[in-house]
Order: structure tokens, then C-alpha cells, then sequence
């Protein structure tokens, strides 16, 4: 999609793990991009990486001006900061509430991309299900996320925006978050619970998506970015193990695993995700279709690094 994106300009609310893979793939297509974070040295790294970088603390937004400032000619916004579980649901999204507080017109606005969560669902008792079905969040978070949303909904109304509600699964990939490196830790645990099943997506495929809506707007989407295998937990951590030619980790049943609260949580919900929708978005196909094919590329990466650092 090389140039593809020419003469938009996207700004990011949260530079973080998914966002910052985001805005650095929207940038390579062509888009002047915008983002924000909370650490002064990530700020400079992605300054240097052509990114315009801001920073951004929820807690203490910066004043209307400056805000209305960085906004200025946005074509896109793409917002991946969590909601305030603690907060009422019209102000859940932290991004959202600045903008309202600061009074800011978006005049150029075409597309707005909130990263929600496949959490809103609730437990499902393990069936297979996909956009239509009516949320029924059970945690805090889940709660917060329903009113992020209606939020964006609102102001995609006002604006006349396009919006892409991107409900996101168990997220993987590079670095410390995933499989591959729990085993290495030696702190893997294959938590067991017979009938236990999660999707999960690799963050590049997450990044591909959320360029692929971008690029071709269209009304309002729920879009499930799921991959296309529900698996185990305890079934990942086994095939990481493999890989790395160490024995599988020890499986604990779920009710005696000592979860804490959020995780317990987590463990009450089961449901089998359909990603129709996201397969057939125009310009976009899972690179990553399951656990298998993701943890095999992380492994190979890291693999190809130690070469190359070996080598040096």
C-alpha cells in the first residue's frame, strides 16, 4: 500500500504496542502522522522515525489550544488508549473526554478507528458468534469499553465520519508478550479448564487491519480482529515449548491456579469468535491465521537477530 495513504493525515491517541505498529505502517503509506504517549523517550525515538510526537497524560489533559493545535487538519484518528473503568461511560475514553473539554472542531475528520475489546461479549458458554451479537460486558473494563464506544458513535454522527470499531482479541506477538517468551521465563503455567477456548491476533495483523479500514472508509463497522483458530491456553504454551525444545509446562486445573481477580475474570469468559468481516475488508488478509503460523515467525525473527548480532 505503498503511497496509498498520501495526503492523509492520521493522529494516534496511544502510541503504544498495537498503535505504534499502526502509525508507523500508516506513515510508510504515505500519511503524515501524529501521535501521542506518556513517555518523554519514546516521544523522541518516534520524532526520529518521521513521527510528529506528543505527549499525552489522560490524567492532566493538555490545554484546549494546544490540543485544538496538534488536531489541526486530521483526517483520521485512531484512538488505542484504554477507557477509565473508574469514570461515568460518557466519559470513559480518555481521548474523547479531552477532546469534549477542549471544544474541539474536526472539520477535515473522514475517519475515526477505536480499538474496543472481543471482552464486551461476555462469556458466550463457548459458542461460536460474531458482530451481531448484542454485547453483555461483565467486568469494568468490558462496561467502560460499551461507553467508549457509544461515545465515538456519537461523534462520528456529529462529524459525518466514517467509524471502525475494532474489537480486539487476546493480542501477541514480538518481544515479551507472547507464548514463546512465558516458557523461556520458566513462568509458563497451562492453566486447565476442559471446553476453555480463546481467539487470539498477532499485533502486525492488528496494524494491517486498522490500515486497511483506514484506507477505504466506509459508514459505521464492528469488525471481531480475531484469528481464525480458538484455541487453549494451555495448547499455545505447549506448541511455544515445542518450539523451543523444552518440556511442556506444568498444567494446573483452573480451580486451583489461585487467579487474581482480573484474570479470574478473564477465565469466566468463553467464546469462539467469527472474523468474517475482518477476512473480507478489501486490501486486508491475516498474515498470522492462527497461534501456530504467529509464534513460528516471532521465533524465526528472534532467531535471525542472534545471527545477526552473532555476527557483528
Amino acid at each position: 500500500m505503498t503511497g496509498g495513504l498520501h495526503g492523509r493525515h492520521l493522529f494516534v491517541f496511544g502510541a503504544g504496542y498495537a498503535g505504534a505498529r499502526a502509525a508507523a505502517l500508516a506513515h510508510a503509506a504515505g500519511a503524515c502522522v501524529s501521535v501521542t504517549t506518556r513517555d518523554p523517550v519514546r516521544a523522541a525515538d518516534l520524532a526520529g522515525s518521521g513521527v510528529r510526537a506528543h505527549l499525552f497524560d489522560a490524567g492532566r489533559p493538555p490545554a484546549a489550544a494546544t490540543l485544538r493545535d496538534w488536531l489541526g487538519g486530521a483526517t483520521d484518528l485512531l484512538v488505542s488508549i484504554p477507557p477509565d473503568s473508574r469514570a461515568a461511560p460518557e466519559a470513559a475514553c480518555p481521548a474523547l473526554a479531552a477532546l469534549q473539554a477542549a471544544s474541539v472542531d474536526l472539520p477535515t475528520l473522514r475517519w475515526i478507528g477505536y480499538l474496543s475489546s472481543t471482552g464486551v461479549y461476555g462469556d458466550c458458554g463457548g459458542a461460536w458468534i460474531d458482530e451481531t451479537r448484542a454485547p453483555a460486558p461483565a467486568t469494568p473494563d468490558a462496561r467502560a469499553r460499551i461507553g467508549a464506544e457509544i461515545g465515538w458513535r456519537a461523534l462520528a454522527g456529529r462529524t459525518g465520519a466514517a467509524l471502525d470499531i475494532l474489537r480486539i482479541a487476546g493480542i501477541y506477538g514480538p518481544g515479551r508478550r507472547n507464548a514463546l517468551a512465558q516458557v523461556r521465563a520458566g513462568r509458563a503455567r497451562a492453566v486447565d479448564k476442559p471446553g476453555q477456548v480463546f481467539n487470539r491476533i498477532h499485533v502486525d495483523d492488528i496494524a494491517a487491519a486498522i490500515v486497511a479500514a483506514m484506507a477505504r472508509p466506509d459508514g459505521t463497522r464492528i469488525l471481531n480482529l480475531a484469528d481464525d483458530l480458538p484455541a487453549a491456553s494451555a495448547d499455545v504454551l505447549d506448541h511455544a515449548a515445542v518450539l523451543l525444545g523444552q518440556p511442556a509446562p506444568p498444567r494446573v486445573p483452573v480451580d486451583r491456579a489461585d487467579l487474581p481477580p482480573m484474570a479470574a475474570a478473564f477465565w469466566a469468559e468463553n467464546r469462539r469468535l467469527r472474523n468474517d468481516r475482518l477476512t473480507a475488508l478489501p486490501g486486508f488478509a491475516l498474515r498470522y491465521p492462527s497461534y501456530r503460523e504467529g509464534l513460528a515467525a516471532i521465533l524465526a525473527e528472534e532467531t535471525g537477530e542472534r545471527e545477526l548480532a552473532d555476527a557483528m
